[in-house]
């Protein structure tokens, strides 16, 4: 009995100071009302006006401890963008309003709408248009390079 109790008492201890020597780690929630907007009033929001007029605002749900791996929202203005090198990250995307109209360098082309979703790889060059849009991107970088 005294043995059982030595061991319960260090397994309690053991426990004890896990829990204390490291912090809690939770999953990345994205609630409905920041789907519909609200994550771009958070203070952690990052807002650009690109040299086409078109403004941007980016926000951060998660990036991973080994920073490859980031998810989050995104939301962009009307812009068309030439990717004349490799797009450098694989992403997906989920459309929650607007789309997408994407050309592949050979010439194909897609068109991504609200509802719907695209992934494109890192090696990936072409034509990036659209009349504004807002996502939910998840990204992986083997390198880490774009989840700054």
């Amino acid at each position: 009995m005294k043995r059982i109790l030595i061991s319960l008492a260090l397994l309690t201890f053991t426990v004890s100071s896990f829990a204390a020597d490291h912090s809690v780690v939770l999953p990345a929630k994205i609630s409905a009302a920041e789907i519909g907007g609200a994550i771009f009033e958070r203070e952690d929001m990052a807002q650009q006006a690109h040299e086409d007029g078109h403004v941007t605002q980016d926000v951060t749900s998660l990036l991973s401890s080994d920073k490859k791996f980031a998810s989050g929202m995104y939301t962009s203005g009307k812009t068309r963008s030439e990717i004349s090198e490799p797009y450098g990250v694989d992403e997906f995307m989920y459309f929650i309003s607007g789309g997408v109209t994407l050309t592949s360098s050979d010439g194909s082309v897609q068109k991504i709408e609200a509802g719907e979703a695209v992934t494109i790889p890192k090696e990936w060059t072409g034509i990036w248009e659209t009349e504004g849009y807002s996502k939910i991107w998840v990204i992986y970088s083997a390198d880490g390079s774009g989840l700054e």
